[in-house]
C-alpha cells in the first residue's frame, strides 16, 4: 500500500474576504508551477488539517487548502449567517480567480465531496478531473440514516444511546431539530456539550475499527463546535439544495473524469450513494475499499486517495 507524503508547510497564505462578513483562510503547498488541485474538507464545518497536504505528490501538484466558511481559520468562526452550499461554490470560484488558475483538480471526501460535485456541476469547464471519496448526496434519506432511528443506529447502538441520551427523552424523536436548537442557542455550556455528543457521535461511526486519533480528533472543543454547528445548520435546511439535486444534475459532469474512492463499511454514507453516483456519471471509476469505513486515515482508503493522485498527475504532467 501507498503511504502518505511525508509532512510539508505551505510556501504560500493567503487571507480572502469574500462578502461583508466572511474571510477565507487559504494556502498553497508543493510545487507553484504544478498541476493544480484543491482539497475539500469535510463536514461542513471541520476545517483543513495539516495531513491534507500529504496526499498529493509536493514535486507535481500545487496543492490548494482552505478553510471553509466558519471553519478552521476563516471568519468568523462557526458563523452561520450566509453560510450555504451556493456560498461555498461561490467562494471557490473566487480562489480559482484570485490565484490565477484556469482549470484545476477536485479532491474532496465526505461533505468535500458534496461540494466538489456542486461545484463541477456549476462549472463543469473549470474542472480537469476528480478524487472522491465517502460520497455524501444530502438526500432526506441519508440524513434520515444517520439522525433518526433505523439506520446507523441499529449497528452502533451504544453511540447513539450516548448521542440520544444528550437529549431529554420528549425530544429523541427529532433529533436533528433539537441538536440545532441547543447549537444555536444563547446557553454556551448547553451548546459546548450538544456540539461534544454531535461530534462523538460522528467520530464513533467513521472508521471500521476504533481509532482513538480519530475521536480526540473530532473531540477537540474548537473542532467539535463549528463541526456541529455548521452540520446542523446544513442539515436542517437540506443542505441548501433541491430533493435529489445531485443525481440529477450528473448529466453536467459528461465531460469529467473522475474516480470515487469509498469503504465497504462505510456507516456514515453507505454505499449506496457511491454506487448510484457512479450509474449516473459513466466517465467515474468506483474503487470500493474492502476493509475500511468512512474516514480518509484508513489505510485502504488513504493508499487508494495517493494511488489517483498519482495516476493524475501523470496525465497531466
Amino acid at each position: 500500500m501507498l503511504s502518505l507524503y511525508p509532512p510539508i508547510r505551505p510556501y504560500a497564505v493567503h487571507q480572502l474576504a469574500v462578502d461583508e462578513r466572511h474571510s477565507l483562510y487559504i494556502e498553497e503547498c508543493g510545487e507553484p508551477r504544478g498541476l493544480p488541485v484543491v482539497f475539500l474538507h469535510g463536514g461542513p464545518g471541520s476545517g483543513c488539517d495539516p495531513d491534507h497536504r500529504r496526499f498529493f505528490d509536493p514535486a507535481l501538484y500545487r496543492v490548494i487548502l482552505f478553510d471553509q466558511r466558519g471553519a478552521g481559520q476563516s471568519t468568523p468562526y462557526a458563523e452561520l449567517k450566509n453560510n450555504t452550499t451556493q456560498a461555498l461554490v461561490s467562494d471557490m470560484e473566487a480562489i480559482r480567480v484570485h490565484l490565477g488558475i484556469d482549470k484545476w483538480v477536485l479532491f474532496g471526501g465526505s461533505w468535500g465531496s458534496t461540494l466538489a460535485l456542486v461545484y463541477a456541476q456549476t462549472y463543469p469547464d473549470r474542472v480537469l478531473n476528480m478524487v472522491l471519496r465517502g460520497i455524501f448526496l444530502c438526500r432526506d434519506g441519508d440524513l434520515a440514516w444517520f439522525y433518526e432511528t433505523g439506520g446507523a443506529s441499529r449497528l452502533f447502538p451504544d453511540a447513539w444511546e450516548a448521542f440520544i441520551g444528550h437529549l431529554p427523552s420528549e425530544e429523541q424523536k427529532s433529533v436533528l431539530k433539537n441538536y440545532y436548537q441547543r447549537l444555536t442557542g444563547e446557553d454556551e455550556v448547553a451548546k459546548m456539550a450538544a456540539a461534544k455528543a454531535w461530534s462523538l457521535w460522528e467520530a464513533s461511526c467513521a472508521t471500521l475499527q476504533p481509532n482513538a486519533q480519530v475521536t480526540n480528533h473530532f473531540a477537540h472543543p474548537h473542532i467539535a463546535m463549528s463541526l456541529a454547528r455548521i452540520e446542523a445548520h446544513y442539515f436542517i435546511n437540506h443542505c441548501f439544495l433541491e430533493p435529489n439535486q445531485i443525481l440529477k444534475n450528473a448529466h453536467k459532469l459528461a465531460n469529467i473524469p473522475g474516480v470515487i474512492i469509498h469503504g465497504r463499511y462505510d456507516v456514515i454514507c453507505p454505499l449506496d450513494g457511491a454506487y448510484a453516483l457512479q450509474k449516473a456519471w459513466p466517465r467515474s471509476e468506483l474503487q470500493i475499499i474492502r476493509d475500511a469505513g468512512h474516514a480518509a486515515c484508513e489505510l485502504g482508503i488513504a493508499s487508494a486517495l495517493v494511488t489517483a493522485t498519482n495516476t493524475i498527475a501523470r496525465h497531466y504532467c
